[in-house]
């Protein structure tokens, strides 16, 4: 069981190893771990088979629920994957999409078994974010009927010339090379 105090449960129609396992081989910092399977028989199934799976997806901790077709995930809640290059978002998208997701609108898909989520490039927060208001409204409204991103829309949305978006792209990845370096040395 996971040392942490809040682990998000995840409830699936028995298939929540499937769901680890591919989680696990998309996202780095992530892996199965221990299952539990059910110590009596439930209104889910019968005593014995696999109740729950813990698993880990970029560093952080759930557990899959075999909870039958009951309920179902929305869009209400999403895991948001911030991207640091080009390669990086077009590889969560297309595993996600041609792995029985479907695609939405904004950074949004949804994998097959319904969870949603937004693939999102920090550049992109960076340009919704932006202390000029002006721009910040030309990203968000550009945003809105797009797909998936690419460095291309990102520069044209947000009327970023190109080398600059260069700069701060190569200073995000630096930043977040040290942090990480600090997180091992930790």
């Amino acid at each position: 069981m996971s040392q942490n105090r809040i682990v998000t449960c995840l409830w699936f129609d028995g298939q929540a190893r499937a769901a680890a396992e591919f989680y696990a081989a998309t996202f780095p910092m992530s892996h199965v771990d221990s299952a539990m399977n059910a110590p009596a028989d439930n209104p889910s199934m019968p005593e014995g088979q696999e109740l729950t799976v813990e698993f880990t997806v970029l560093g952080q901790p759930f557990i899959g629920l075999n909870g039958g077709p009951r309920f179902h995930h929305s869009e209400a809640v999403s895991f948001m994957v911030l991207t640091d290059t080009q390669e990086e978002t077009d590889r969560y998208w297309d595993a996600i999409t041609s792995n029985g997701g479907e695609e939405s609108m904004c950074g949004w898909c949804k994998d097959r078994w319904g969870l949603s989520w937004q693939i999102t490039p920090r550049a992109l927060m960076a340009a919704i974010t932006d202390p000029d208001r002006a721009a910040a409204k030309r990203a968000m409204e550009a945003m809105q009927p797009l797909q998936a991103w690419t460095l291309d829309q990102q520069v044209s949305i947000c009327e970023i010339p190109a080398p600059p978006f260069k700069e701060m792209a190569r200073a995000e990845e630096f930043r977040l090379k040290r942090r990480r370096e600090e997180l091992d040395a930790e």
